[in-house]
């Protein structure tokens, strides 16, 4: 057996049941073990920086591994908290993933209606978030019939997304909704 595992050995043997006794005042025993377990890794790690008399910097090591659990209950319980706020002000998952995969098939069905260039204007824009300028330079093309390429290819894709609208974008339905998908109307 090497000096630092017997080292290890011989602070656990006079001490593990001191630092457990401090974990107790302060966490549950479950954590309490966890504390000294979690204390004594940090040791074993840092078998050089352990002093002579250990017990206060053993003390040390698991109040600070006492502060990080219980930092971390308190951001796993907002965390909580705060999915539970939005769970309530969203519609049920069942309905939300039914519009979302609508939503995506219309979206796969009128891109793949565009020409590959058309398609392109769009995906660089959009998809790879670049300014006409530097798209254009990505599909090869002037600043002026790349944007020509993507007017089409939004016009298109709304008539796509939107049959009943007409030829300027306007809802000629009675109670038109409002659809993420097409968020490329600005440059």
């Amino acid at each position: 057996m090497s000096t630092d595992a017997e080292r290890l050995n011989a602070l656990w043997d006079a001490y593990a049941h001191r630092v457990q006794a401090y974990a107790m005042r302060h966490v549950d025993p479950d954590t309490a073990a966890e504390v000294v377990s979690e204390t004594f890794l940090i040791a074993w790690r840092r078998l050089a920086d352990v002093p002579g008399e250990p017990m206060p910097w053993l003390l040390v090591v698991a109040r600070n591994t006492i502060r990080n659990a219980y930092r971390s209950r308190y951001r796993a319980r907002a965390l909580a908290d705060e999915l539970a706020r939005i769970a309530d002000v969203l519609p049920p998952v069942a309905e939300a993933a039914e519009d979302v995969a609508l939503e995506r098939d219309a979206l796969l069905r009128g891109l793949a209606a565009l020409t590959p260039r058309e398609r392109e204007a769009l995906l660089l824009t959009s998809w790879d978030g670049l300014a006409a300028a530097d798209a254009a330079r990505v599909a090869g093309c002037s600043v002026s019939a790349f944007q020509v390429r993507l007017h089409r290819a939004r016009r298109r894709l709304r008539a796509a997304l939107h049959p009943d609208d007409d030829a300027d974008g306007r809802s000629r339905r009675a109670d038109p909704r409002a659809h993420a998908v097409i968020a490329w109307e600005g440059d």
